[in-house]
């Protein structure tokens, strides 16, 4: 495992290559100014170091890149969808606990 993977930043012009290269793949729609993003941020960092080589976390600006965000439906944030092999396979939204974001991850592996 590589002890200093961190998250990615997508933009809608390199998302779909991105999913399609990382066969597991968490990507945190967020925004700067949202209380609850930043919260989440460093639980999804510390899950970027301790996953790396088994899942890939991304970041999504929705200020940035509200074509993305309307691509998945994105009306809350933060919204985690949660890919496998190329395919969104799970949400969740709002800040969660990192057990939780952890479990869903481990339902990525099978």
């Amino acid at each position: 495992m590589t002890s200093g993977a961190q998250t990615i930043a997508l933009t809608d012009k390199g998302f779909d290559e991105a999913v399609v290269a990382h066969p597991r793949l968490v990507v945190d729609f967020w925004a700067p100014w949202c209380g609850p993003c930043r919260a989440l941020s460093p639980v999804l960092e510390e899950i970027a170091r301790e996953e790396a080589g088994r899942v890939v976390v991304a970041k999504v600006n929705v200020d940035e890149q509200p074509a993305l965000a309307g691509r998945f439906g994105v009306r809350s944030i933060p919204t985690l969808i949660f890919f496998k092999d190329g395919e969104p396979v799970d949400t969740v939204i709002g800040a969660v606990p990192k057990a939780e974001v952890a479990k869903r991850i481990e339902a990525l592996q099978g």
